[in-house]
């Protein structure tokens, strides 16, 4: 089973995920629209996904890549 972290959801209840597939430790995104756009998953290349744009879903994605940097005291 996939694993996954929701990024964002929308005002309008599109989402979007952090997947990773566990047998082979791949990382990309999973684009869930809402029922009334149709609801049916995407899955997109993280590199695809950050060129594709700017919005808020991308920044979410950016903050969290930002966490995984350890900033020294004083720098």
């Amino acid at each position: 089973m996939t694993e996954r972290r929701e990024l964002y959801r929308s005002p309008s209840g599109d989402a979007w995920f952090l997947a990773r597939e566990p047998t082979d430790g791949h990382a990309f995104i999973i684009h869930q629209p809402n029922a009334p756009s149709g609801g049916r998953l995407s899955h997109i290349e993280l590199g695809e996904f950050l060129r594709s744009g700017s919005g808020p879903e991308h920044q979410a994605l950016l903050r969290l890549i930002g966490t995984l940097v350890e900033v020294p005291p004083y720098a």
